[in-house]
């Protein structure tokens, strides 16, 4: 298969379309069931940070299963870990920075209303390609320069405007509050995701799947630590059992809420650095844009929350940025692929005797 770049190029193409369902799987569901955690009783922000990467042994089941194939193939030689120390400490940092990043986004989830949430996350966007920028030299064009400005307009036009889909009994403080923490995890995660592009092209050995999976797991490994330092001194992990009986579903659903948080998360974070490793930092954040208007009309069914003319104005300025980023893309490379076939068709070049 590593001789045959059409099949190369297959598999490559089946693990993006893989990855973009895991990420789509996480993406809409993840939101969804945190915010049922926090609607039917649930308050500890930090335990719900704690749930989007937690589910970080899952990871396992797939790594023995390699490993024991490549140890059928290779022999008592085939290592159990393919990571070198370079791109472990990397995953470390990457994955300590996640677990802020996820009592950001928790926190904001805790205070604001799914469709508001999502709608300010659309800015993650903009941030991720100014950070690809800078960090992996992503190309800026006109398209992606108009998308980073709608999407900003369009966080701002809530930050100015939407505080009347305040939940019933919070405070101005409190609403805002969570506006701005989700700002930032919109930041912190436009930040992390170019930084996993950037693991990859420094990796000083070969980027395989097995190699992705090892990553996901040791990065939601130390961002759970960071999330579990945080409950230890809240006092979270005492307070569940009285959560769980208190708890709006029942004290049974309390827990699958809690499992399936989990499991959903693990999709979201595999799905997003597969999309990297199949394609670019940039794509991964624009799939998590593009899904926006599925969790807004998720979030209207199921939580009957209100769809104001606010949200309407952000929403269309977020498909409006993300339609012209896309164009932008699509252009770019029909105007690549142009080139690349000129060059191959034209004629080697006639050596002449001096």
């Amino acid at each position: 298969m590593e001789t045959d770049p059409t099949v190369n190029k297959k598999m490559k193409r089946a693990l993006l379309l893989l990855n973009a369902a895991l990420l789509t799987v996480g993406n809409c569901g993840g939101p969804l069931i945190m915010r049922l955690y926090f609607l039917h009783g649930g308050n500890r922000v930090w335990l719900s940070s704690w749930l989007e990467t937690g589910g970080w042994p899952i990871n396992l089941v797939p790594l023995l299963f390699i490993y024991l194939r490549r140890r059928a193939a290779q022999g008592p030689a085939a290592r159990p870990i393919l990571m070198k120390p370079q791109i472990f400490l990397a995953a470390a940092v990457i994955g300590l920075l996640t677990g802020f990043d996820d009592y950001f986004y928790a926190y904001g989830v805790a205070r604001l209303p799914v469709s508001t949430s999502a709608l300010i996350i659309a800015s993650q966007l903009g941030f991720t390609a100014l950070f690809a920028y800078l960090l992996v030299r992503q190309k800026f064009t006109s398209y992606s320069i108009n998308a980073v400005f709608l999407l900003t307009v369009g966080a701002a036009v809530l930050a100015l405007h939407s505080s009347g889909d305040r939940p019933k009994g919070e405070s101005n403080r409190e609403y805002y509050l969570g506006f701005f923490m989700t700002v930032a995890a919109a930041v912190l995660y436009g930040f992390v995701l170019p930084l996993v592009e950037l693991t990859y092209k420094k990796a000083k050995q070969e980027i395989t799947y097995t190699l992705v999976l090892e990553i996901q797991l040791v990065m939601c490994f130390f961002a759970t630590v960071v999330c579990t330092i945080g409950m230890v001194i809240n006092n979270d992990f005492k307070v569940i059992p009285r959560e769980a009986k208190e708890f709006g579903l029942g004290e049974t659903k309390y827990y699958v809420v809690l499992v399936c948080s989990a499991i959903i998360w693990q999709c979201f974070f595999l799905g997003a650095i597969g999309v990297i490793f199949s394609a670019s930092s940039l794509l991964s954040a624009i799939i998590i844009t593009v899904l926006l208007p599925v969790i807004e009309v998720l979030a209207v069914i199921f939580y009957k929350e209100k769809f104001q003319a606010e949200k309407g104005v952000s929403l269309i300025l977020s498909l409006w940025g993300f339609v012209s980023y896309f164009y932008g893309e699509l252009k770019h490379s029909k105007k690549k692929s142009k080139t690349q076939t000129t060059e191959t068709e034209m004629p080697p070049p006639i050596m002449t005797a001096p």
